[in-house]
């Protein structure tokens, strides 16, 4: 029963995170003049459409039963930015709208622990931790999907901001943009472990600018 709760009370939040940030995706670039997600159904509140068995279950699963860490992705929802009326300036709407929608659900989460508060006494602790988890999952979305390094969502704004000259090149780095961000957030730190050095960026690179914005948030919503 410990199990079925401690998954129940994160795997809903990370479902509807990553859900709503792919379909936000795709809503904005249908908007924009693309409508490539909408015509494969990822304009969509279906979770289903956009888990990634490995990014999503199984590699995240395996790092938390290994490291205690877990790291994963969901399926990206294909844009073709040549198609917006405005390519350049689109990708930037395009991009941030993920993370831009995980900032409004963690304000929305907060805002709706009041209510999870009337509940029953039985339902209302598990509702209080489903919303504070999606605070916490929305937020680390939203900052860690910022990095400036393609093809996470911070890269295409940069590539989308930055002088021609400097977004061409921004914008070459993203093959390589996968593996750095997995050396960095998953060898790095088995590496340092074994040789008794803290080699995790995580922490400064995320985990402050999270705390910073967790506090705003139940600032903001008043439960602080």
């Amino acid at each position: 029963m410990d199990i079925a709760y401690t998954i129940s009370v994160w795997a809903i939040p990370v479902l509807a995170a990553i859900t709503f940030h792919e379909a936000a995706h795709g809503y904005v670039a249908w908007r924009l003049g693309d409508d490539t997600a909408r015509r494969q159904g990822r304009v969509s509140l279906n979770p289903l459409r956009h888990v990634d068995p490995l990014g999503t279950l199984l590699l995240p699963g395996l790092l938390i039963a290994t490291t205690g860490f877990a790291f994963g992705w969901a399926r990206p929802v294909p844009v073709d930015f040549s198609r917006l009326r405005d390519p350049r300036r689109g990708m930037v709407w395009v991009a941030a709208a993920g993370p831009a929608f995980n900032l409004s659900l963690a304000v929305i989460s907060g805002a709706l622990v009041h209510l999870a508060l009337l509940l029953p006494e039985s339902l209302s602790g598990w509702a209080v931790e489903n919303l504070y988890h999606s605070m916490l999952i929305n937020l680390v979305l939203a900052v860690f999907n910022m990095l400036p390094l393609p093809p996470l969502d911070g890269g295409r704004v940069a590539v989308g901001l930055l002088p021609p000259r400097l977004a061409r090149g921004l914008a070459r780095m993203e093959r390589f943009g996968l593996p750095v961000i997995i050396c960095a957030l998953v060898v790095l730190p088995l590496a340092g472990r074994e040789i008794g050095v803290d080699l995790n960026p995580f922490p400064w690179l995320v985990g402050g600018p999270v705390a910073f914005l967790l506090q705003a948030v139940t600032a903001l919503t008043g439960l602080r």
